[in-house]
């Protein structure tokens, strides 16, 4: 069997999906009957076959195919991967487990075709849109907020900024590319924050329905890219979206810090000085498991590798602490005004705490 070549590319990110894929196929054949379509699985190296069942069903499909990748994981990266490898003239982003309705496709692509927009958009907060089932209550709250933020943040009219379900011109794709950021949920908000002309979007509704199988991906690394996201488009790309995470758990361990002191402290027969240690070495343990396990996900220590890496990181945390020491103590004799120098050496001590750990404990991801 053959067909023509594709008008839309249609890239589909998996992780874990082998059981929803025969059905998407089959619900998106029969929504674009008549057009030249493909589907593109990106898929980040799923334990449970899912690239090596899609390659099988691209046997007998061949307007399926497939990208694995190893080594690499994200949403956006695998959505940016799928839409560069596209020579369509339209490319779309959905979701395997069909909680997105593959029945507006068509009427996605007519509003690119007729010239009415340069992204069309599958809103759940359109006429005729919802979040269905697919949403609890709480998930509900939290995607509400996100959207005020990024609609805040990006300046943007997008009722639905935070879906991941849209369409778009091919040419879009290739000129954001670089700008986009690999790492990851929101791929839609970036593309719109990182688009240097005004595009036309057109929002389309749709009920956003329960999964049919698998396990949602959603958690709290995904909640942590996403303020990393936004305060990256925010700073015009300033400040990169890892060093954000990076700081944010630096947060949490001045937290863990305080208290493991405070305790200690009430401990008899501890003084300050052991106290502030323990309290030291508590809150670098736990930045470094923190960090290990959701900042640099994408290149996570295990087993001897790991207490490698705590004990660099023990090191360069020292490092960074003579550097703050030593900044602060310099713009304190230059200013005399203590807050300016304590902010200062908190920043190089952050900068050197993250350049370090990035060259040297985590240096594979970067």
């Amino acid at each position: 069997m053959t067909f023509p070549s594709p008008v839309l590319t249609l890239v589909v990110p998996t992780f874990n999906e082998k059981l929803n894929l025969d059905e998407l196929v089959r619900r998106v054949a029969a929504a674009l009957e008549g057009i030249a379509w493909e589907m593109v699985i990106v898929d980040d190296n799923s334990p449970d076959g899912t690239a090596e069942f899609a390659k099988e069903i691209s046997r007998t499909d061949p307007r399926v195919r497939c990208i694995r990748r190893v080594n690499r994981r994200g949403l956006a990266g695998a959505c940016i991967d799928g839409m560069l490898s596209s020579a369509a003239p339209f490319v779309g982003v959905m979701d395997a487990d069909m909680q997105h309705d593959e029945s507006i496709l068509p009427q996605m692509l007519a509003q690119l075709r007729d010239h009415e927009a340069d992204l069309v958009v599958g809103s759940r907060h359109q006429d005729g849109g919802s979040n269905g089932e697919g949403f609890s209550a709480k998930r509900e709250a939290l995607s509400l907020l996100a959207i005020r933020m990024a609609r805040w943040a990006l300046q943007t009219d997008v009722s639905d900024i935070t879906s991941g379900f849209f369409m778009l011109r091919r040419e879009i794709v290739d000129e954001v590319a670089p700008e986009l950021l690999p790492s990851g949920f929101k791929i839609l908000a970036d593309i719109i924050g990182s688009s240097q002309r005004t595009l036309r979007v057109v929002e389309i509704g749709y009920v956003f329905r329960g999964r049919v199988a698998g396990e949602s991906k959603l958690d709290v690394k995904v909640a942590l890219d996403f303020i990393g996201l936004i305060a990256n488009k925010v700073t015009r790309g300033v400040v990169p979206v890892r060093f954000i995470l990076f700081g944010l758990v630096g947060a949490v361990g001045v937290v863990v810090h305080l208290a493991v002191l405070r305790a200690a402290l009430g401990v008899p027969g501890v003084g300050f000085a052991t106290a502030q240690s323990i309290a030291t070495i508590v809150a670098m343990t736990s930045n470094f498991f923190i960090n290990n396990a959701f900042t640099y996900r994408d290149a996570q220590l295990h087993g001897w590798a790991a207490v490698k890496g705590l004990l660099l990181f023990f090191a360069v945390c020292g490092l960074g602490a003579l550097a703050n020491i030593g900044v602060a103590s310099w713009i304190f004799d230059f200013s005399r005004r203590w807050w300016l120098a304590g902010l200062a050496g908190v920043v190089m001590g952050s900068v050197w705490n993250y350049a370090l750990s990035s060259l040297f404990v985590w240096r594979r991801q970067d």
